[in-house]
């Protein structure tokens, strides 16, 4: 790895950016086990499990030559809302360009109330335990075309490529926001839907993740109907096989699937009162 102030450039070919560098506080968070009976936090943790991906939902200047200066001054007015905001980790531009926003060493602002699992943990408010990862663009394109270009895509593979390897990522841990969010005053996923279809998992090389089943709804019991329409589509399969496995553990218990989603609604109340912070 090649550093200066300026970049830092990788053995992939990655390039990262540091002109927009900041930092907030030392991750750290409680981990849950997944199988655990009660919402008790169960394990301090201090190094980033996931990746979540987001859009920047900003302006989106037509990508053409002639529009050079213009998509430079836009991307720069989000690198500087990103850095006053401490929103994420990292931004990829619509030229391909990665900028380190947020410190990897530190939490960012980009998750909210979220939650995701992994086979043996369940995490919660994914600010502390996964990097934010935007993409400069919107979710739903007012030109419909793909929310990212190639050069986007590219830039994105080989920055994951690095973040798995420096910090052992599961790829089932690099997810969407859609994927994570949740509003706790009413028990929904999918309070934000950034990236709720069109994420080009197989390019980023991942799996496709649409396809794993919400943790939100199997394990504390949220509904899904945020997602009713087209938003939902690619995550469909997900939900359906949630709310399955949720109707079949409700029956394994002799219990009224209202009954047995109450239980688990108290068990994530329990849970983010035990962490003790809300970031």
């Amino acid at each position: 790895m090649e550093t200066n102030e300026r970049f830092e450039l990788y053995s992939n070919g990655l390039q990262v950016q540091d002109q927009f560098v900041t930092g907030t506080q030392p991750r750290s968070y409680y981990a849950f086990s997944r199988d655990g009976t009660d919402g008790r936090a169960s394990k301090l943790r201090f190094d980033p499990v996931g990746i979540v991906f987001h859009t920047t939902e900003s302006h989106m200047a037509p990508f053409e030559e002639d529009q050079n200066r213009t998509l430079r001054r836009a991307g720069e007015s989000v690198l500087e809302y990103v850095r006053r905001n401490h929103a994420y980790h990292f931004v990829i531009d619509r030229f391909g360009r990665v900028f380190r926003v947020v410190r990897e060493s530190d939490y960012a602002n980009h998750a909210g109330h979220s939650i995701w699992a992994d086979q043996s943990w369940a995490y919660l408010n994914l600010n502390q335990s996964f990097f934010g990862v935007a993409f400069e663009a919107k979710s739903r394109p007012d030109d419909k075309g793909p929310p990212v270009n190639a050069a986007q895509v590219h830039a994105g593979r080989i920055l994951i490529e690095m973040l798995r390897s420096r910090y052992k990522i599961a790829a089932a841990n690099c997810v969407t926001h859609a994927q994570v969010s949740v509003n706790p005053s009413n028990h929904r996923a999918g309070y934000h839907t950034d990236w709720a279809a069109d994420l080009p998992f197989h390019d980023l090389g991942l799996s496709d993740n649409y396809q794993r089943p919400l943790p939100s709804v199997m394990l504390f019991g949220f509904t899904a109907d945020a997602f009713a329409g087209a938003d939902g589509d690619a995550l469909r399969p997900a939900l359906n096989a949630a709310e399955d496995q949720l109707r079949q553990e409700a029956v394994a218990r002799g219990m009224p699937l209202g009954h047995y989603r109450e239980i688990l609604q108290r068990k994530y109340r329990d849970a983010l009162a035990s962490t003790g912070r809300q970031n």
